[in-house]
């Protein structure tokens, strides 16, 4: 039997809101079948007992039931992508979290798809039958369903042309039936076939889904009961915030595997907050995962009330279903672009001939052999020397320097180890640090990965510091270090609001030279610009902690020599009761004769 023919003690007792000792108890009892697998048992689902199957059956249901009640009320009076993550995540049973989010985010996709051509088609359905709207009006009634169903009309507004047999509504009408995961293959098939941009993009697993059809069937009921209009909406469209939600949680089900393919927001959006996109510009990720960085970029030109459109999008990502997770997402937020998947970027580079305004990425970090002997040493990446086969960070970095324009800067995250390290990779540092490229190095809080505590830290290179668009630079580094600055949200994990975002970033600002955010000021113990020299003079180190220094204690405006007054009585008090004590003690060994 496969793993997801098991539940584990911790699951079953999730779906029935029970604790692990009851269901321990149940199974010592004898009442629940179970096979021991070290401290734990792993449980047969079809040796369950009818009983428990049928309060499992009902829990889902239970759970379908409260998202559809929470549906009907405004998104805004409710936690409603967290209500929804809730009602999906408990009907996931034993499947594994990295499975299902395919599942999940394909039907999350398919109902937008559905939802934004039905949107389309009404509004289509007002104009062909209103005298009054002179381009699209036609009295005869079969004209005006050629116009409806015209493919054309829906492909010229950037909507997805979807077939009836793949459209929501169809979908709804078989899915109480068993062969409803195949009608979802056949619906995925269907649109890729009538929309040629989507080709190999969309999952199409539900028929081979270990999932009961039950559970697919109360899947579509929770999407079905969401409307999903982005007119409605301040965000491009609500669906755009429930699939970003959802790839966070599926990232923070799945740990480390889980920032393979999601960086969390607040990350993304401090390093596009500092680096400033605009019109026009080149934004390329060469290790893109789901898109964050492309979407935070369209989001930074929208609050600013600028065309996001007019960005050129470049990304490239190796794992093929990641690949599709972020060409759905982008799909979702209406973005397109170039990005490509199932290609390494350090060892077969799919834009080799591309100069970008901006590099925006999270790599992998610590990378051991990843290829060093297939790399040819006159790779023009190679400007400052080969990384060695253990540590792929310094090939990630030359491959960012490398893919940037005369002005373009990047920004990315890296592991605080290559802050300090030395051999190869040191000597690969200083030279970047002298070719005068390192400009803004933020060290950052611990745990900002879902349930990774690896220290991190942001990197800012130009390959132009005095380009025009802020203050000439040239031989400056600002090193900043917001290890103290964040907002716990669990034991595992903290977070930048927003407000600590903008206080870091403005303090970015502030130094270039943009003059609406005031002057810059060193500040012990967070920030402070350097120079090159001092920078060699610390060999090359590129520690915020080592620049910055540490921060004042607090002036509570109280005298020293009264704080001193106060502390010798507090002490002189502590002697008085520690010799009481003594003597308390003593008479008490006296009277017991010791």
């Amino acid at each position: 039997m496969a793993e997801t023919d098991y539940y584990t003690t911790k699951e079953l007792a999730n779906i029935l809101g029970v604790t692990r000792q009851a269901i321990f108890k149940r199974i010592k009892s004898g009442e629940i079948p179970a096979i021991a697998r070290g401290r734990d048992y792993l449980i047969p689902k079809d040796k369950l007992p009818d009983e428990i199957k049928k309060l499992i059956e009902e829990r889902q249901k239970l759970a379908t039931k409260r998202i559809l009640e929470l549906s009907s009320k405004p998104a805004r009076d409710i936690d409603f992508e967290k209500e929804l993550w809730k009602a999906a995540d408990k009907l996931r049973g034993s499947l594994d979290p990295s499975d299902y989010k395919y599942i999940v985010l394909g039907l999350i996709f398919l109902k937008y798809v559905s939802d934004a051509f039905y949107q389309r088609r009404e509004l289509l359905k007002e104009w062909v039958s209103d005298p009054n709207n002179k381009e699209f009006y036609v009295p005869d009634e079969s004209a005006r369903k050629f116009i409806i169903e015209d493919k054309d009309q829906y492909k010229s507004a950037g909507i997805f042309y979807i077939p009836e047999k793949a459209r929501w509504e169809y979908l709804q009408k078989f899915s109480l039936t068993p062969d409803i995961g195949k009608k979802i293959d056949e619906a995925m098939e269907e649109i890729e076939k009538e929309n040629p941009v989507l080709k190999d993009i969309l999952p199409k697993i539900y028929a081979q889904t270990p999932l009961e059809p039950h559970v697919l069937s109360d899947l579509i009921n929770i999407f079905s009961k969401i409307k999903f209009d982005h007119r409605e909406y301040e965000e491009k469209d609500l669906l755009g915030r429930v699939y970003e939600y959802f790839l966070g949680q599926f990232a923070s089900a799945e740990g480390k595997r889980g920032g393979e393919f999601f960086t969390p927001r607040p990350i993304v959006k401090l390093l596009v907050e500092i680096l400033e996109p605009f019109e026009g510009c080149r934004v390329f990720d060469p290790a893109c995962g789901s898109g964050g960085m492309f979407i935070q970029s369209a989001k930074f030109l929208e609050i600013l009330k600028k065309d996001p459109s007019k960005i050129s999008f470049y990304g490239q990502e190796l794992n093929i279903n990641t690949w599709r997770l972020c060409m759905m997402n982008l799909a979702i937020r209406g973005i397109t672009g170039d990005i490509r998947g199932g290609k390494n970027s350090l060892l077969d580079d799919q834009f080799p001939d591309l100069r970008a305004d901006f590099v925006i990425t999270n790599p992998p970090f610590n990378q051991s052999e990843w290829g060093e002997d297939q790399i040819d040493p006159k790779d023009p990446r190679l400007k400052y020397g080969i990384p060695p086969n253990s540590n792929a960070n310094f090939m990630w970095i030359q491959h960012f320097i490398y893919h940037l324009a005369p002005n373009g800067m990047t920004g990315f995250v890296m592991a605080n180890g290559a802050l300090a390290v030395g051999g190869r990779e040191g000597e690969i540092r200083k030279r970047i640090i002298e070719d005068d490229l390192v400009d803004v190095v933020i060290a950052c809080p611990p745990k900002l990965f879902y349930n990774v505590s690896l220290p991190v830290s942001l990197w800012f290179l130009t390959k132009n510091k005095k380009d025009g668009r802020f203050r000439n630079r040239t031989g400056e580094t600002l090193f900043i270090d917001a290890r103290e600055i964040y907002t716990p949200i669990s034991r595992k994990q903290n977070t930048f609001t927003d407000e600590q975002i903008q206080k870091i970033a403005n303090t970015v600002r502030a130094w270039r030279g943009q003059k609406e955010y005031g002057e810059y000021k060193d500040i012990p113990g967070f920030c402070k610009s350097v120079t090159i020299e001092e920078i060699r003079k610390n060999g090359y180190v590129l520690t915020p902690g080592r620049y910055v220094g540490i921060a004042p204690p607090p002036d509570d405006g109280i005298p020293f020599e009264e704080k001193m007054k106060k502390l010798k009585a507090e002490l002189e008090e502590y002697f008085r009761q520690g010799r009481e004590l003594e003597e308390k003690i003593r008479e008490n060994l006296r009277k017991l004769n010791l």
